[in-house]
């Protein structure tokens, strides 16, 4: 359906991470919530994930043997969008999915680019696009590298730019704005593929995490750490409580140390691959929790850029309570019911003993606070309306 057709339908160019890091069930659905989301509206979305030579598993395969290649295969035929995407071999035309022809006609007449990261820089299949939206979904980082680090985020490829940091260019809020103007939204979820969840598989508190991302930046005297250094100060909690603490976790095994004092402070660990590994597995895990016990990264929290998980949306979508670590998202989001902000172990504490005094009730909230503020329906057509998308 093409804007020709149809004055309300829009042909769209998503560029996002699929498969370059393989298995990651949660950055997955970050992705599809997107593409799913703009198809349920009628627009014409076609999806190209660029990656690079070095992030092909096993080291030294070819794109087309790869285990990239088979997880966005499994990946885009199991939604439906095998016709309308492809994974680009940076530097080359080779590709998985649509050719590299394929690619280029389908998107010759494209009215808008949604581009995460700035990580799509072909100029043959941006060069015609009127409308090229940065899309920040790790806000305070991808600030700092360009204005600290002084790494080209891409940003002057850009005609507008989009970040899920709600407070960013606030005074709230000391992340640089980089001389942009961003335009803030909530992740979308598509809430039919995220039905209120019944039964519980895990009577715990879970959460999806990776120890570390990346490397931590100083900036001001302060220190935009990962998640490692926030769930640091919660290492006592599952002590302190009847409540068990369910993490598929993403940590190297040389991290002996806290694998350790995680193990030893009753955290039961998982493996992430097993149980989130795909989007099937990710979202059967989210639906069979309790409840989410959200830590977010240091550099967030240190921010207080106001994000909000995307993760944390589809367990209110699922039904179920969050308990989420303070960024600056409550003054965003009402709390109290269904959803949680903490700063310590006993405002994590009164929020458990919140939830369990009626828990139904905290079910019903979570699942109306994913239909106001996170439905797919509601956030992208307001995202395509600020950018000038409609003709």
């Amino acid at each position: 359906m093409t804007s020709r057709m149809n004055p309300r339908g829009l042909r769209i160019l998503f560029a996002g991470m699929i498969a370059a890091d393989p298995f990651q069930g949660g950055a997955t659905w970050a992705v599809l919530q997107y593409l799913l989301g703009f198809r349920q509206l009628g627009h014409d979305v076609v999806f190209v994930e660029p990656i690079k030579p070095e992030s092909l598993r096993p080291a030294g395969s070819s794109l087309e043997n790869s285990e990239n290649a088979a997880y966005f295969r499994a990946t885009i035929e199991e939604f439906g969008l095998s016709d309308h995407a492809a994974l680009l071999l940076v530097g080359t035309d080779q590709t998985v999915g649509l050719t590299y022809d394929e690619l280029r006609k389908q998107t010759g007449d494209v009215d808008v680019l949604f581009n995460v990261s700035g990580m799509l820089q072909d100029p043959a299949l941006l060069e015609r696009i009127p409308r090229r939206v940065y899309v920040d979904l790790d806000p305070a980082f991808v600030q700092l590298w360009e204005s600290v680090c002084k790494i080209d985020m891409h940003f002057s490829h850009h005609t507008h730019f989009v970040t899920v940091a709600q407070a960013m260019g606030s005074k709230e809020c000391c992340v640089p704005t980089c001389g942009r103007d961003w335009t803030t939204t909530f992740q979308p979820v598509v809430l039919e593929q995220w039905p209120v969840a019944d039964a519980i598989v895990h009577n715990a508190l879970t959460t999806v995490a990776n120890w570390r991302g990346y490397g931590s930046i100083e900036h001001e005297g302060r220190h935009y750490g990962q998640k490692a250094h926030s769930l640091r100060n919660f290492f006592e909690l599952p002590k302190l409580t009847t409540e068990k603490f369910v993490l598929a976790l993403g940590i190297h095994p040389e991290e002996k140390r806290d694998v350790q004092a995680l193990r030893e402070n009753n955290w039961e660990l998982l493996d992430p691959i097993e149980c989130v590994g795909s989007p099937g597995r990710y979202r059967a895990f989210i639906q069979g929790s309790k409840a989410e016990f959200g830590i977010a990264k240091c550099g967030y929290v240190v921010s207080q850029c106001g994000w909000f998980s995307d993760r944390s949306a589809c367990y209110l979508a699922s039904g179920r309570p969050v308990l989420e670590q303070e960024t600056g998202f409550s003054r965003f989001l009402p709390i109290g019911e269904g959803l949680f902000a903490f700063t310590t172990i006993d405002e994590v504490l009164s929020a458990i003993a919140e939830i369990n005094r009626d828990y139904p009730r905290h079910r019903r909230a979570a699942r109306v606070l994913a239909e106001q503020y996170f439905d797919s329906r509601r956030v992208l057509p307001r995202l395509l309306e600020i950018i000038g998308a409609y003709p």
